[in-house]
């Protein structure tokens, strides 16, 4: 860890180790050069079993022959929109466009017509790769749906269908040089408060901060990745399938996350190390109560995307006996912003999202005032370096609402930095709750709730009220074979917490609405409970 000192909540760059001028195309290059006989991808099904797998040379062939393809049909710095779930024909895209200098954009495979059109539209996209079907979303009709009419859209092409994948157009075969600055994806938002915004990654943002995060996690090219984080979130794509790439480890790619087939793939194949947002995490846990795992292969666990209660923290290393990492970021920063190291204190894995990442300068800026907080007070977190955004595609207004004319990049979350530059989540800026003139936030009352053994997860909400303006309300899903009581739950928080804190409206929910990256969407849970939905305990 570094051992700083610091005088006020701003965290300096760390300078140990160096930010390369790296490409997709460029490392998968090295990949196949110094590892080519080494295994690369494993393709899981979605019954979970393994099929098809890759070396390292094998899918630079492969990458090759598609980018090749590519490069004739469309000119560089074109959009391209992948619509697929998690399988060696999204990761051999992901290569193809980097090698041919053409832009991915991902989107959700949940999408449905107006979600998938928006995106195709935003993003200028003028050519669709998708499959016909996936868990009984009908695909294909609803990508003829959302292209009708689009006439910027030149192509739709189906994954699965090699011929189509690698016809050839009219433009001379030959890649381009691709530099490290250039655009290499479009991410949308996952969109908890609303509309996704499309934020443009460059070569250089990604495979930098894949490659700080696999250093973190200490990953050798003998550690085996599980990949079921999906493809179209920057955890998949980036953080994991290019800090594989970078390490020239294996990567196994879930075409689904199916927490029964992963618990028995992680002795067959000696997985070492995965990531999943908590959801995922306690569906594995719960798992694991019925189906005994052999997980003496595992070496880190990691978890982010939402708040890690200590008690998953505590749970995860008892069951799996493996370390433990929190991860931090925003997609706007390709996407880690903060990550725990290999040898923290539990006592600072279950209450902090650790140190940033090297090269990326943090601070915590008050609301309203943007001057840097003293040491322990909350403001909002904002970060420079790197790792930041290029722009949101064709939307100049919301990204100089977001990047400031001196290179901050405001992340919406609230949050602490105490002496040492270790960051607490004390909420979002636009979720924190305003009763009576108080300002509440809902991280630190869900981890007092999360405490409870009832509780496996739960959502604190800003519900509307005439007297109030807001009042706090609690959405809780119960641990399996258990039930909640609101009355004893009330007990509970006042024990931990102010009066001011505690819900007053509870509801018990048996699944919540996520975004495509597992997200707890908490503008859904209050619009559902407002329409008369969601019934109160």
């Amino acid at each position: 860890m570094y051992a700083l000192r610091l005088t006020e909540s701003h965290f300096p760059a760390q300078t140990n180790t160096d930010i390369r001028e790296t490409t997709i195309g460029g490392l998968l290059r090295a990949a196949a050069n110094e590892s080519g006989g080494d295994p690369a991808l494993v393709e899981i099904d979605i019954d979970g079993v393994p099929q098809r797998r890759w070396t390292w040379a094998e899918m630079l062939r492969d990458a090759e022959e598609l980018a090749l393809a590519l490069a004739s049909r469309f000119a560089p710095g074109e959009r391209l929109t992948v619509w697929s779930p998690n399988t060696p024909e999204w990761v051999l895209m992901e290569h193809a466009c980097g090698l041919a200098g053409l832009v991915l954009v991902t989107a959700n495979p949940a999408y449905q017509t107006s979600e998938l059109r928006y995106v195709l539209e935003q993003s200028h996209s003028v050519a669709l790769f998708y499959v016909k079907t996936y868990r009984g979303n009908p695909m294909d009709r609803i990508a003829q749906d959302a292209c009708d009419g689009l006439s910027a859209i030149r192509e739709m092409v189906d994954l699965d269908d090699l011929g189509q994948r690698l016809s050839t157009g009219n433009r001379p075969a030959a890649l381009p040089d691709v530099l490290p600055n250039d655009a290499a994806m479009i991410q949308y938002t996952s969109g908890t408060t609303g509309f996704p915004k499309g934020a443009v990654l460059s070569h250089r943002s990604l495979t930098n901060n894949a490659r700080l995060f696999m250093d973190r996690t200490g990953t050798t090219k003998q550690s085996v990745w599980a990949n079921f984080m999906p493809m179209f979130h920057t955890s998949g794509c980036g953080m994991i399938a290019l800090g594989t790439l970078q390490t020239h480890a294996p990567m196994l790619i879930f075409k689904i996350f199916d927490p029964v087939a992963i618990l028995r793939l992680i002795p067959e194949e000696r997985i070492a190390t995965f990531i999943g947002v908590p959801t995922m995490m306690v569906a594995m846990l719960e798992c694991m109560e019925h189906q005994p795992t052999d997980t003496s292969s595992v070496e880190v666990a990691i978890s982010g995307g939402s708040m890690v209660a200590p008690e998953l923290v505590r749970n995860v290393q008892n069951a799996v006996g493996c370390a433990f990492q929190t991860v931090y970021g925003q997609t706007e920063c390709s996407p880690l912003i903060t990550q725990h190291h290999l040898d923290e204190t539990l006592e600072d894995i279950c209450t902090t999202i650790g140190q940033p990442m090297p090269q990326t300068e943090v601070a915590i800026h008050e609301v309203g005032s943007g001057r840097t907080a003293p040491i322990g007070e909350q403001g909002e977190i904002c970060v420079r370096g790197y790792c930041n955004m290029l722009e949101y595609n064709d939307n100049p207004d919301a990204t100089s609402a977001t990047i400031d004319d001196d290179g901050w990049l405001h992340t919406g979350d609230l949050g602490t930095m105490d002496a040492r530059g270790y960051l607490k989540i004390t909420g979002r800026v636009k979720e924190m709750i305003i009763r009576g003139g108080e300002n509440l936030f809902p991280a630190e009352i869900e981890n007092v709730l999360l405490e409870h053994p009832s509780v496996a997860e739960c959502a604190v909400v800003g519900l509307p009220d005439e007297k109030w303006g807001e009042i706090v309300a609690c959405f809780a899903r119960p641990e399996p074979g258990m039930a909640l009581d609101s009355g004893e739950l009330k007990s509970w928080c006042r024990q931990h917490l102010a009066p001011m804190k505690t819900p007053v409206v509870w509801c018990q929910v048996k699944d919540f609405p996520l975004t495509g990256s597992g997200k707890i969407q908490k503008f859904a849970l209050r619009d559902l409970f407002v329409a008369g939905e969601i019934p109160e305990l």
